[in-house]
C-alpha cells in the first residue's frame, strides 16, 4: 500500500488525532505572526495555547471573506514573503481579491490532495491528464497540473479557450483525463458533436475531474452520456488553497474530504452553530498544517453535510455531499429559498433542453421578478409557436410542483445562452443599482 493509500484509509481516530496535532501548530502559528488573528481570538476570549480537543474549535471566531479582503495582500501570511514561492488570487470581481499564498510545502501538499483525485479516477502514469481550467491567478488550472505531476501523468496543459484547438488535441494526443469546469466540459462535448465527431469513438477519455462550480446529478449523466467516461467532483476555493480538498471516488456518493490537511464543520449559517453529521448547512474550514495562509474556522458560504457512514470504496476520510449552491447564490422567490441547481434539476427532466440556461432578476417597480431562460436543444421545431407555449407551460408547472415557485419561463433559440471557457455564469441581475 502506497503513501496516499496508506493516509486514506487509517482508523479515523488516528486521522482526528492528526487533526488535533495538526491544528494545535496553526493557531499557535496564527496568534503569534498574524495579528489579525491575535486581535480576534483575544476579542473571542479564546486562548490557543489551551486547544486540547476539536470541539474546542467552536470556541474560535469565524474567518469570513470580507476578513480576507480587509487583509489583502499579506496581512494574514503568517510567513515572511521570502518563503512564499507561488501566489493566487480570487478573481476579485465582486470586490477586493483574496490572496493565497504558498511554501514548497505548501505547493507539494497541493499536488498530492488533487492527485488523489486522479487515483480516485484509477489514472496514474499510463494517462493523459488534459488540463483545460484556465492557468494563472485562478487556482484551476495549476492546482490540477501540479496533481497530474504529482499522480504521475503525461501532462498537458492547454489551459482555457480555442475549443476546436482543444478537441483536435484531446482526439491525436490520447488525452483519458480531463480537467475543467463542467459546463466547459460540456461545451466541448456539444461542439465536438456539431463538427460531426462522435466523442464516444473519437476520443479516448475515461474520466473527468469537474469543478469550480455547481452540477446537478442530471447535468453528469448528461456529460457522461455524450462523453462516455466518468465524472468526478472536485471541491476547493483560493482561501484554503484550491482544488482538492475534497474530490469523488468512482461512487460517487460523496467528495472524500483531505481530512489529514483539513478540518470540516457544517454550520447553521444563521446562528454559526454546529451541526451533526447529516444535516445540511455551510462549510467551515480549518488548515491543519498549511504554511503560508493558515485559515482558521473560514466560512465558505458553500452549503453542504458530512455524509454520515463509510464511504464502499474503504477510504475512511469523511465525505461532504455535493454542493447544494451558496448562501450567496441563493435566490428567495416569493418567500421560498431556491438554488440554482434546483432549477436546473428540474429543466433536466425535460428532453427537449439543452443543459444551457440563466436565471434572469429584473425589477418592476417594488417587485423583483425572475424569469427562467432556458434554451433548447436544437433539434426543437422552435418554429412552431405551439410547441413554445406548450413547453413554457409545462416547466412552469413543473417548477411549480417540484419547488413551489411560480417562475415566469422564456424558452430561447439554441446556443442563444453565451457560453464559458470557465465558470458558467447562470444569474443575470439586471436590477437598477446592482452589479
Amino acid at each position: 500500500m502506497g503513501k496516499q493509500d496508506e493516509v486514506l484509509h487509517l482508523p479515523h481516530e488516528q486521522i482526528e488525532q492528526i487533526q488535533l496535532e495538526g491544528i494545535k501548530k496553526t493557531l499557535v502559528a496564527c496568534y503569534e505572526n498574524v495579528d489579525f488573528y491575535k486581535k480576534s481570538f483575544d476579542e473571542a476570549g479564546f486562548d490557543p495555547y489551551s486547544f486540547n480537543s476539536l470541539d474546542d474549535l467552536t470556541k474560535a471566531p469565524f474567518l469570513t471573506k470580507q476578513d480576507l479582503r480587509d487583509s489583502y495582500p499579506y496581512d494574514l501570511f503568517a510567513v515572511p514573503l521570502s518563503e512564499v514561492k507561488e501566489i493566487h488570487m480570487s478573481s476579485g470581481t465582486t470586490g477586493v481579491a483574496t490572496v493565497g499564498g504558498y511554501t514548497e510545502r505548501d505547493l507539494e501538499i497541493w499536488g498530492d490532495c488533487f492527485a488523489r483525485g486522479i487515483e480516485f479516477a484509477g489514472g496514474g502514469p499510463d494517462d493523459v491528464c488534459h488540463i483545460c481550467y484556465g492557468y494563472g491567478l485562478f487556482t484551476g488550472g495549476l492546482g490540477a497540473h501540479y496533481g497530474s505531476l504529482a499522480a504521475g501523468c503525461t501532462t498537458i496543459p492547454m489551459s482555457a479557450g480555442n475549443t476546436e484547438r482543444q478537441i483536435r488535441v484531446l482526439r491525436e494526443m490520447g488525452s483519458t483525463i480531463l480537467c475543467c469546469t463542467p459546463s466547459y466540459a460540456m461545451h466541448i462535448a456539444d461542439t465536438a458533436l456539431e463538427m460531426g465527431l462522435d466523442p464516444v469513438k473519437d476520443f479516448n477519455l475515461r474520466a473527468g475531474i469537474h469543478g469550480a462550480e455547481p452540477f446537478s446529478d442530471n447535468f453528469r449523466a448528461d456529460l457522461e452520456a455524450k462523453l462516455n467516461y466518468k465524472v468526478l467532483d472536485v471541491y476547493g476555493l483560493t482561501e484554503t488553497m484550491g482544488p482538492g480538498v475534497a474530490i469523488e471516488c468512482l461512487d460517487q456518493n460523496g467528495l472524500h474530504l483531505a481530512e489529514d490537511h483539513f478540518f470540516a464543520e457544517i454550520i447553521n449559517p444563521e446562528t454559526g452553530e454546529r451541526l451533526p453529521d447529516g444535516e445540511w448547512g455551510e462549510l467551515v474550514l480549518t488548515s491543519v498544517d498549511r504554511e503560508a495562509v493558515p485559515v482558521v474556522r473560514y466560512r465558505t458560504r458553500d452549503i453542504t453535510r458530512i455524509i454520515p457512514g463509510d464511504c464502499a470504496c474503504g477510504r475512511t476520510h469523511r465525505r461532504i455531499d455535493r454542493l447544494h449552491g451558496r448562501t450567496d447564490d441563493m435566490l428567495i422567490i416569493r418567500g421560498v429559498n431556491v438554488f440554482p441547481s434546483q432549477i436546473e434539476d428540474v429543466m433536466k427532466t425535460f428532453d427537449e433542453m439543452s443543459s444551457w440556461y440563466e436565471i434572469e432578476l429584473s425589477r418592476k417597480g417594488s417587485l423583483d421578478l425572475v424569469t427562467l431562460k432556458a434554451e433548447v436543444n436544437p433539434d426543437f421545431d422552435f418554429d412552431q409557436m405551439s410547441n413554445i407555449q406548450r413547453l413554457q407551460k409545462e416547466i412552469k408547472a413543473a417548477m411549480k410542483s417540484a419547488l413551489s415557485i411560480g417562475l415566469e419561463i422564456k424558452i430561447v433559440e439554441p446556443k442563444s445562452i453565451p457560453r464559458s471557457e470557465g465558470k458558467a455564469k447562470r444569474i443575470v441581475d439586471l436590477r437598477e443599482g446592482t452589479d
